[in-house]
């Protein structure tokens, strides 16, 4: 469980500081939303080295739970509902995620 809050958290300060340098590139705001956007992306980052495996296999497994949080992002925050083949991609992402993340591994 703690993984999974750790890689929401992770996706949602990466897409949030995603969509706020979007907003000021395509959506006119103003380039002061750079500043938060920076924050975001450093926060991030720091998010990313909390997981306690190899970096690696971190960044592989983020990339599904990445996937499923931004479908969940374009519903939200873009009011576009995903589609039933947005959700069954997020599904197979999410299920390499758990194969990669939750394998049963021999120490050596």
């Amino acid at each position: 469980m703690a993984t999974a809050l750790l890689f929401l958290a992770t996706a949602l300060a990466e897409i949030g500081g995603c969509w706020l340098v979007w907003a000021w590139l395509r959506g006119g705001r103003s380039a002061w939303l750079l500043l938060p956007a920076a924050a975001s992306l450093a926060l991030f980052a720091w998010l990313l080295t909390l997981h306690p495996t190899a970096a690696g296999r971190v960044y592989a497994a983020y990339g599904g739970v990445y996937v499923a949080v931004a479908l969940l992002w374009l519903w939200a925050v873009d009011g576009v509902r995903p589609t039933r083949w947005d959700l069954l991609g997020a599904v197979l992402c999410l299920a390499g995620m758990a194969v990669i993340m939750f394998a049963p591994r021999q120490q050596g």
